[in-house]
């Protein structure tokens, strides 16, 4: 047995279901039992062996060595012999010492029960957390054992789907956006939609159109969640493979360059907000490595440093956490993971983990029982930050930028078409946005004069180029939204209260706002609503541009 496995084995694991540590602790018909519960513990917890472990002591999992030794005879035949009769079905446990940093420890490993529970002198054993017990204790862990011995460990595909009746348009949409055809006859049998007795699967309900499960993007102000949330955006209760598109295409659009003026010589160089490549292979990682049968979706929380990617399940069983930063793969969801690799959303190269390590170290990931966690930092070049109230209707810390210019919805959505194609046209973003020419020519012509985009080369063989040192960008739905506003200059430095922050944010996303729309949204009086207004004016937060009917709010700080 390699040293480096026992001490990664040592290292990552607390006395649990499979593993059991003593010093010098010796009871030949205890120790049977012990087999017994952490045979049958393995298999419950997907581990290929469970393991027995002498010279370690149990709180704080530091090496002390041992004196046991299990060649020995008990009851006048040797303790191996007397171990073996008493276990049924057999098994071909082994015992092994290594020396770890002088000290002797003895490593006693066993297999997982196989078809059925493994027993010792006629009783079959469990442990619950550290503890070993009757297996005939728990009846309901009896039969949960023997469920997953006889038709093996829940999956997508051999778990029946709440639903039996699905379609599956987004589906075919998104292959053939891919370019791959799907056989409307043979689609249901190659994608692994049913199960032995010809029904509907969890795998074919994840990838229908009526999946459940809501799989959503959550923002926050500041770098915990204990700070207001701006916004939660849902993309689940869709085809997965359509909700993974939109959460992607949701972190390119605000991974907004700035602008690195520093050490400059001659061009300035653009640093995105985060490392696209590393987020996209941890959002994809948390779908495939996510316990999709508990109906739960990865969650995924945007902070003003950071983006956290959490899957459901823990480390893959029959892996180390050595071995999943080294990109191992130990598929979670085989099926799912099939589908990815045929529509090139991930490969099999084992890459993805270790490119995250590469960028973010080992420490972007955080390892619990039940979950995984991942984080990608923010990558700032300014430090400005837009500042939000705290209980006390201070000011609190922000998000990352303040707000130079408040923009409209239909002018954020001409600027995302340029930011995914510099080459657009009016007449496409016309046709894109369902607009006219003429509504496009005003909004561009708004948008070069307050510096927000410029043109560069001719009207016919030039491109559109976003200054992205001054656009923040609002959306209706986001609030303030994290991550785009990145780079921006300036900020809200008065301390504002939380009514007046309430009513920048909604003249954030709608800058035509009335006062009676704002008392409706804040459930507050004309006259509140008025003198905050009248305050932030006279404080230069806010501007009125035009007349009352037919102006607009301007946010100046």
């Amino acid at each position: 047995m390699e040293i480096n496995f026992v001490k990664s084995l040592i290292q990552d694991n607390a006395e649990t279901e499979w593993i059991e540590y003593k010093e010098n602790w010796y009871d030949p018909e205890q120790l049977g039992e012990y087999i017994s519960a952490l045979s049958n513990g393995a298999a419950i917890k997907g581990q290929p062996f469970g393991y027995f472990v002498w010279g370690v002591q149990d709180k704080t999992r530091n090496f002390v060595g041992t004196s046991f030794d299990w060649k020995i005879d008990y009851k006048k035949e040797p303790l191996e012999n007397y171990l073996a009769r008493g276990l049924n079905p057999s098994l071909n446990f082994k015992f092994e010492r290594v020396l770890i940093e002088g000290k002797t420890i003895v490593v006693l490993s066993i297999p997982k029960a196989e078809k059925y529970p493994t027993s010792f002198a006629g009783q079959r054993y469990i442990r619950i957390d550290s503890s070993k017990t009757n297996l005939r204790d728990y009846p309901h862990r009896e039969s949960a054992l023997w469920q997953l011995l006889t038709e093996g460990r829940p999956s997508l595909a051999n778990t029946i789907a709440d639903n039996q009746e699905l379609t599956f348009e987004g589906l075919w949409m998104f292959y053939a956006s891919k370019g791959v055809s799907l056989n409307k006859d043979t689609f249901k049998k190659n994608l692994n939609f049913l199960n032995k007795a010809g029904r509907y699967n969890k795998m074919a309900e994840l990838l229908s159109d009526q999946n459940h499960i809501p799989f959503r993007v959550s923002v926050f102000a500041g770098k915990s969640k204990t700070d207001p949330m701006y916004s939660v955006k849902e993309y689940g209760n869709k085809c997965l493979l359509i909700s993974l598109s939109e959460i992607l295409s949701y972190f390119d659009a605000i991974n907004i360059p700035q602008a690195d003026e520093r050490n400059r010589k001659v061009e300035r160089k653009e640093v995105p907000l985060f490392d696209s490549d590393a987020l996209r292979e941890a959002v994809v990682n948390a779908i495939l490595h996510n316990l999709w049968i508990d109906e739960n979706a990865p969650m995924v929380t945007v902070f003003s440093d950071r983006i956290e990617i959490l899957s459901h399940g823990g480390i893959p069983f029959g892996q180390t956490k050595l071995g999943f930063l080294s990109g191992e793969s130990v598929p979670v969801n085989k099926e799912l993971s099939d589908i990815f690799l045929q529509l090139h959303i991930s490969e099999k190269t084992g890459r993805g983990v270790p490119r995250i390590v590469k960028a973010f170290g080992e420490n972007a990931f955080e390892f619990n029982e039940n979950s995984i966690n991942v984080t990608i930092k923010f990558r700032k070049i300014q430090s400005s930050e837009l500042a939000f109230p705290s209980s006390n209707g201070g000011i609190n810390g922000g998000i990352n930028g303040g707000i130079k210019i408040g923009l409209s919805k239909t002018q954020i959505d001409i600027l995302k078409e340029m930011r995914n194609d510099p080459n657009t046209t009016v007449p496409k973003l016309a046709i894109k946005l369902d607009i006219s020419e003429r509504t496009i020519e005003r909004w561009i012509s708004f948008l070069m004069k307050n510096k927000c985009i410029e043109r560069v080369g001719s009207r016919k063989d030039g491109y559109w180029k976003i200054q992205s040192s001054e656009v923040a960008f609002p959306t209706s739905n986001d609030g303030i939204n994290v991550g785009i506003n990145v780079g921006i200059n300036g900020g809200i430095k008065t301390g504002l209260s939380k009514t007046q922050i309430d009513i920048l944010k909604e003249i954030r996303n709608d800058s035509k706002i009335t006062t009676s729309k704002l008392m409706e949204k804040l459930s507050l009086g004309e006259t509140t609503i008025e003198s905050n207004i009248s305050l932030l004016k006279k404080n230069k937060c806010l501007k009125r541009i035009g007349s009352k009917k037919y102006g607009f709010w301007k946010i100046t700080k």
